[in-house]
């Protein structure tokens, strides 16, 4: 798991990622709020036009909630 320095920045977090991070934010927030699935969330966004995987979504997860 990679380690977080105190002094990183949300932008440090986010950098070289395909989607904005307000997107891929909203994506891990609808996963852990509501207990959906990674396939469920794809769906959610696929209906508003933006078409990310299920293992994007999963790979945000893991990378971005702490343990």
């Amino acid at each position: 798991m990679r380690q977080f320095s105190p002094m990183t920045t949300k932008s440090d977090l986010y950098q070289r990622h395909r989607f904005p991070p307000e997107m891929m934010s909203y994506c891990i927030w609808l996963y852990n709020s509501f207990s959906l699935s990674y396939r469920d969330v794809e769906k959610m966004m696929l209906y508003r036009g933006i078409f990310v995987t299920d293992e994007a979504i999963r790979h945000w997860c893991r990378k971005f909630i702490p343990i």
